[in-house]
This record gives structure tokens, sequence and C-alpha cells, in this order.
């Protein structure tokens, strides 16, 4: 089977629509040989002249005629999929976007995401999902457009990341709470009984790494698979926890916070995508949104 060159149907459309061999060539920015060339290839591959020789001019066959029209709408809808989708084209897209994020983040920075998505791509849904692990299939099968998180050794080289925030760890109590009455020291801090943050559901996390080279070791009463979840504890009982400051901004609202009398590292917290999203002009319009919204809430 003869493979077709559909390079051909835009000189096709150039040579019906000017009517002329010449005038074709400018358009197209072709020589006359070139032309003339495509000419004759056009003409094989059709099985008709196309334009045959009146006088001075050249004029259409019936053939011609008929393809005009078809080849045009041809070469537009081509060029419309091809064309990058520009800012005034988001007002009439219908699309769902899934982002996977950790707990908080959509308490904190979600509202302002979704307002700005709605204000400039009304038929832009986003679809939050839980972040159960760190695994990058669902980015990798397209079932996930976007992720935020903190880049581990485990995470997949072949993302594409851009950080989004810094980040580091406060102790919130309920208000009443003994702590929340003077300075926190690391004596008190350590006696208190403590709530622990683990997806894995292991008794250790980054707060008791951080307390292992000062030879202090926390009282875990509970472990809670989320910031939430340890917040809404920390608040209706006696017990601490211990969270990041700006991903649990909206979150802690209602309770009382203290800095920490040790050193917690920082941690950064970005966004990742696939590879093959990257140069696609409406997921990186997305990916421009989320990381203005998550700058501007860096410096307020």
């Amino acid at each position: 089977m003869t493979t077709l060159d559909f390079n051909l149907l835009i000189t096709l459309d150039a040579v019906l629509a000017e009517g002329s061999v010449a005038r074709a060539a400018q358009r197209l920015r072709l020589s006359p040989s070139a032309m003339s060339r495509a000419l004759a290839r056009l003409r094989e591959t059709t099985g008709d002249p196309l334009l045959v020789r009146a006088g001075r001019g050249l004029v259409p066959t019936p053939r011609a005629l008929e393809l005009r029209d078809k080849v045009s709408q041809l070469v537009q809808d081509t060029q419309a999929v091809l064309r990058p989708v520009e800012a005034s084209n988001l007002k009439s897209l219908v699309q769902t976007f899934t982002l996977r994020t950790s707990e908080g983040f959509v308490e904190n920075f979600g509202a302002e995401i979704i307002a700005r998505v709605q204000a400039e791509a009304p038929g832009i849904r986003l679809c939050f999902l839980l972040k159960p692990n760190k695994e990058s299939t669902s980015l990798r099968d397209g079932t996930v457009d976007l992720e935020t998180g903190v880049i581990e050794t485990t995470t997949s080289p072949e993302l594409r990341t851009r950080a989004l925030f810094r980040d580091h760890f406060v102790g919130i109590v309920r208000s009443g709470h003994p702590l929340a009455m003077s300075e926190v020291t690391l004596d008190r801090y350590a006696v208190g009984r403590h709530i622990c943050i683990s997806r894995q559901g292991v008794a250790k996390d980054k707060v008791d790494e951080a307390l292992r080279p000062i030879a202090v070791t926390r009282d875990i009463v509970t472990i809670v698979g989320g910031f939430s979840t340890a917040i809404a504890l920390a608040r209706s009982s006696d017990l601490i926890a211990t969270v990041p400051e700006r991903h649990t901004g909206n979150l802690r609202v209602g309770v009382h916070t203290f800095q920490l009398p040790f050193t917690t590292p920082v941690i950064t917290v970005s966004m990742l995508w696939h590879p093959r999203m990257d140069a696609d002009p409406v997921h990186r319009w997305l990916r421009g949104i989320v990381l203005e919204v998550c700058s501007d809430r860096l410096n307020t």
C-alpha cells in the first residue's frame, strides 16, 4: 500500500485557493521548480490535472472544484489540532484534572487554586485525591495529572519537579493546655504525650529523627495517618501534635501553635508531573496557577 504524503494537502489547498502556481509558490515560500514538482506529484496522486491552461491563465478542473472546499476544511482542522492552546481558548475547554496531594494542601491552597482556575477556564474541573504513598505509577499511567509532596530518594527520577514552598515543623496543643500557658522547653515538650503522624503506621516520623541526635524520645500515645486527624485529636485532648506550619495553616485555627525547642529539618514541598505533560499548554497553565498560589501564600 502506497504511503500518502499529507503535506500535499497544504500544497493542494494553496493551489486551489490561489488558482495560480506562481502565487501558490509565494504563499508556501517555495521556489517555482519546487512548486512544479509538488504539482506534478499532486496530479499523479489525484489522477487529475487539477489546473489546466485557458489562454494566459489556469482554470480548475471539475475534480479540483469538487476538492477545494473539502481540502480547505481539512487543512484548517489539522492546523487547529496542532496549534498550541492559547489563553483565549481556555474559556471553551471542558476537562478534568486530577491532583494527588498530601493532607492539608487542599485545605490551605485548594480554594484559591479553584477560584483562579474557574476565573480563567470555567469548564475545567479539579479532582483532588489524597496521597496514600509516594509511588509514581499514577502519574506514569495518566490517572493523576499533577502531584504535590516532598521529594524523597525513592521519587522516580523520570518525573519533572518544581519547588512550591519551604516549610518547617511547629507544635500544637488545645487552647488551655499547660503548654499553651508558658514557654515550651525541651523537657516540657519531651514529657508530654504525643501523636505520631505516619502513613505507614510506624511510631516514628521526621520529628523523632530530629530528636535522636540529642537523645530525646517522645511518648507516642497514638499513631494517625494525616495532619488533620492529628490536629483534631490535639484540639480535643491533652495530646501534642507536631506538624508542618504552612501546610496546616487553616487546619490550626482554634488551637495553640508554638515553636519547637529544638531544630527540625526544613522541608520543601514540590509539584511533580510526568514528562509527557511537560509541554502540554493547558497542563503548563495549571502548573503556573498552582505555583503562583503557593508562592503568594509563602510571602504572606
